[in-house]
């Protein structure tokens, strides 16, 4: 069901949006008729390991963890999406496949959302739109390339003192047990950091 958006809500993502490019009043509302809006309660589920997935995310409020349970049932936090951040299993999205991930709000959630199918539409209606989706990600893959580089290179210790310089706000939103997921060391461990 297609709710009415929030005039600050929109003005937010049309921000996000004018990083990468700039958008005329008709040409931001078109675009936002390829959206939904939903509101999503603390540990609902966006995407199960195993399932189709239909929509990426933007956040407009709230906190998503995508994350991986390997066979030995041990789960590894792969990214973190707060406000104004996208989330979703890029492979089984871009390539309408299976999920390798779990995407679960972490606190009670509010989403743009874009199906596979409007997002193939909004790029050929849109050329503005194709442009974005591009320098985003392409802004992305360079993000993720200097998180995989910091994760080879440095210890746990020096991670997470990174972690909490880049974003300390999130260090209060999430728990032990998560933040250890994600830094890939034991709760004992992430304790010792914080003395």
């Amino acid at each position: 069901m297609r709710r009415t958006l929030k005039p600050i809500s929109t003005q937010t993502f049309r921000q996000h949006l004018e990083k990468f490019v700039s958008l005329s009043d008709p040409e931001f509302e078109q675009a936002m008729t390829y959206f939904t809006h939903r509101r999503m309660k603390k540990h609902d589920v966006l995407v199960r390991q195993g399932s189709k997935v239909n929509h990426t995310y933007w956040v407009v409020s709230g906190l998503v963890t995508s994350s991986y349970t390997d066979v030995k049932g041990k789960d590894h936090i792969i990214q973190f999406a707060t406000e104004n951040c996208w989330v979703t299993d890029q492979n089984a999205f871009y390539n309408q496949n299976e999920a390798t991930f779990n995407i679960v709000c972490m606190e009670d959630t509010e989403l743009f959302c874009l199906s596979f199918e409007n997002r193939e539409r909004i790029c050929a209606d849109m050329h503005k739109m194709e442009s974005f989706f591009r320098k985003k990600a392409n802004d992305s893959f360079a993000k993720q390339q200097k998180r995989l580089l910091t994760y080879l290179t440095s210890d746990a210790k020096m991670r997470y003192e990174l972690l909490l310089s880049e974003y300390p706000q999130l260090i209060q939103r999430l728990s032990k047990k998560t933040l250890a997921a994600y830094l890939g060391v034991s709760r004992e461990t992430l304790s010792r950091f914080g003395k």
